[in-house]
């Protein structure tokens, strides 16, 4: 009895790294189905019986990533009640970085006027915002930093193939930033699961523009620098991983389904949603979902899923929240949060 006690206590007093404050920033244009069935052979119906998307945001021309995470890293500070000066690290999780170097996170840190802090991308897909949360929570619990602001978004439109029905459906602009801060007790992160398993990389994938294939003028005539996607191979992986990530976590913490407040998926697509949703048994109630309005916003999904949650007042102080992502790689990433 006094060991279980001592280890509750030790629990209570852990070093976590505890989200403070959050933000969001979507592409200024709203496409609808109605406008993609002038652009391909598609229809309103045939999207969401498949997808369960009606619109998306797209971003104007001249706006990149680093200008969306700007304004979803300023609101997240501001929430926070920190200054970008008081910041010990900046991560961003995208496919879509401003350029290939310097890092997005470099430029971001200077326009919010965090110079001087440690600033770096990761590119794992649509697992980014929980691979930099899990990042950026190691370096806090190991008392290397105290502040970090973790940013996770894309600007798909980009690279989607305008011409590919398929692909075309299902992707938005959209980015979700959060400041976590090192606080020792019961609230925070508890834990994470991530993984990766490479042979399905072809499954989902942008051929051209890398070591392997630089740009030239056949890559761009083959259409090689746009998403490439195997929706069925995806479906069933996104499905079986989804549920094997959120048990497999749960088990790590000693929790179980039924402990959870909130279920927040990644918004790749509906019936991957309710697909695994139906295995893990939870209540619709205890699920988040707003990919109708936004599709598939690769790592700005999560973060802008617990944005809505939290203004929808869907969470309260304790409640455990248990965010899942799966994506290009093929990889995938669970994290549990009390908050």
């Amino acid at each position: 009895m006094r060991e279980e006690v001592a280890r509750t206590g030790e629990r209570e007093n852990r070093l976590r790294a505890r989200i403070a404050g959050i933000g969001m920033a979507v592409g200024e244009r709203v496409l609808t189905n109605f406008d993609l069935e002038k652009m391909v052979d598609t229809s309103d119906e045939w999207i969401v019986t498949r997808t369960g998307i009606r619109e998306r945001r797209v971003a104007a021309p001249e706006t990149a990533l680093s200008d969306l995470a700007f304004s979803a890293g300023r609101e997240a500070l501001a929430g926070a009640g920190i200054s970008p000066r008081e910041l010990d690290l900046v991560v961003v999780g995208t496919v879509t970085p401003d350029m290939t170097f310097p890092a997005t996170a470099c430029l971001l840190a200077e326009r919010l006027g965090a110079n001087g802090v440690a600033a770096f991308d990761l590119s794992s897909g649509c697992t980014g915002f929980l691979y930099g949360c899990a990042v950026a929570a190691g370096m806090i619990e190991a008392g290397r930093v105290e502040r970090a602001l973790v940013v996770g978004g894309d600007v798909l439109s980009r690279i989607t193939d305008w011409q590919d029905r398929s692909t075309c459906v299902l992707f938005g602009d959209g980015v979700g930033a959060a400041v976590l801060v090192a606080e020792r007790g019961a609230r925070g992160f508890l834990g994470f699961r991530l993984g990766s398993d490479g042979s399905g990389g072809r499954h989902l994938y942008l051929p051209a523009g890398g070591s392997r294939l630089p740009a030239s003028a056949e890559t761009v005539a083959q259409r090689l620098h746009y998403i490439h996607m195997n929706g069925q191979e995806v479906f069933k992986f996104a499905v079986r991983i989804t549920e094997e990530a959120s048990l497999g976590l749960l088990s790590d913490l000693g929790l179980t389904p039924e402990d959870v407040d909130l279920f927040v998926p990644h918004q790749a697509n509906l019936r991957i949603v309710d697909a695994a949703v139906r295995r893990l048994g939870f209540p619709e109630e205890k699920v988040m979902v707003n990919l109708e309005r936004y599709g598939n916003m690769s790592a700005g999904s999560i973060p802008v899923a617990l944005y809505e949650a939290v203004g929808a007042g869907r969470l309260s102080p304790g409640d455990l929240v248990l965010m899942v992502a799966f994506g290009a790689g093929l990889s995938w990433a669970a994290a549990a949060c009390r908050g």
